[in-house]
């Protein structure tokens, strides 16, 4: 039996081009919301009109319906549904 040098990390592993590859993969949010607690990317904070987390599948942004988009209340407060920003992240499509 011989023995080779082998230079490790040059070889690759069960095929793959870049043997690091499978090992970058992106954070998902777990159901307790991501944050930095739980390993994954910190999130946003939902407002209370988002029906979903952004970025999650079969949502997208969209304008708020409390006040048009505009992120104010006649009167010129600050709109509580969006947080100020016009924007929520709703469920796409229908059903």
């Amino acid at each position: 039996m011989t023995t080779e040098n082998v230079k490790l990390g040059s070889e690759s592993v069960a095929g793959e081009e870049d043997p690091g590859a499978s090992l970058d993969t992106p954070a998902q949010p777990s159901a307790s919301g991501g944050g930095a607690a739980s390993g994954g990317a910190p999130s946003k904070p939902l407002k209370p009109g988002d029906e979903a987390p952004a970025g999650t599948p079969g949502t997208g942004e969209n304008l708020c319906r409390e006040c048009g988009g505009s992120g104010r209340l006649e009167g010129g407060a600050e709109c509580r549904a969006c947080d100020g920003t016009g924007k929520v992240t709703v469920g796409l499509g229908g059903g």
